[in-house]
């Protein structure tokens, strides 16, 4: 390696050849809480000014219960519209430095991916996902309403998948989703590091200037619209948070024991 960089729950080995292995790791399930966000966007900046950097793996260590767990629920307990709006205030300072980072992400997941871990791998360029990876949108299950389903649009997934996965909120396998053309490749949990790496390699032997170029020109056809989506649902969402019915979901899914799939 030719550089490590840590921040907060993301630590960055850089190998001489341009590829930078990204490895979130927040014990148990990969919870993302404020400080994760916070992270994210360091995270984003360092990529930004660091020009050894050509093409991004994102991973998670290998006895992780979870890619990421989605939002850590520990910081819903008593909120109200007024926090939920502060929370996202915070998030959307955030996120959108993750989403133009001028540079080729890989999403190499082995583990279960869940409500914002699902809109962090479709931020990717490309995702490479275990077989047995389980993908859910819980938000349904909590009164409130997630933002994925207008960056599936912006990939061109189908939306009655799409609409499937946000009113049941149910896991689906990687497997069961290879059909919706969410991801490259779906292999065996073994195989995804390394052909996510295999990815890298072939593009870090491209031209650097051209790769920001092809990422930011991607970028540019995308648009904003899944983001504008995304703000929209937000304003839905902090309206729903003081329901007594989204108060007594997120409680009980504490007294559960918040784990990957849900």
């Amino acid at each position: 390696m030719a550089a490590q960089h840590v921040f907060g729950a993301f630590s960055l080995d850089i190998r001489d050849d341009g590829v930078c292995i990204a490895t979130f790791s927040r014990p148990p399930v990969n919870a993302v809480s404020l400080s994760v966000y916070e992270d994210i966007g360091r995270f984003a900046d360092h990529v930004t000014e660091d020009d050894s950097i050509r093409v991004i793996v994102i991973t998670a260590p290998d006895d992780s219960r979870a890619w990421c767990g989605g939002a850590d629920l520990h910081e819903f307990k008593g909120m109200t519209a007024s926090k939920r709006k502060e929370r996202y205030q915070f998030i959307n300072a955030q996120l959108p430095r993750f989403h133009r980072i001028d540079r080729p992400m890989i999403a190499a997941i082995r583990g279960a991916t869940v409500g914002v871990g699902v809109m962090l791998a479709g931020m990717c360029d490309m995702r490479v996902a275990s077989e047995n990876a389980r993908f859910t949108c819980p938000e349904v299950d909590y009164g409130l309403v997630g933002g994925s389903p207008g960056l599936f649009a912006t990939l061109r997934m189908p939306e009655a998948k799409v609409r499937e996965m946000v009113y049941t909120g149910r896991a689906f396998t990687a497997r069961e989703l290879e059909s919706t053309g969410f991801f490259n490749y779906v292999v065996p949990s073994a195989a995804v590091l390394p052909i996510a790496l295999d990815l890298a390699e072939q593009i870090a032997r491209k031209s650097m200037p051209t790769l920001r170029a092809r990422k930011l020109a991607s970028l540019m056809w995308e648009g904003s619209g899944w983001m504008d989506a995304y703000l929209e649902a937000q304003e839905i969402s902090s309206a729903l948070v003081e329901n007594p019915e989204s108060k007594a979901a997120v409680l009980a899914a504490l007294e559960r024991g918040q784990g990957p799939g849900r």
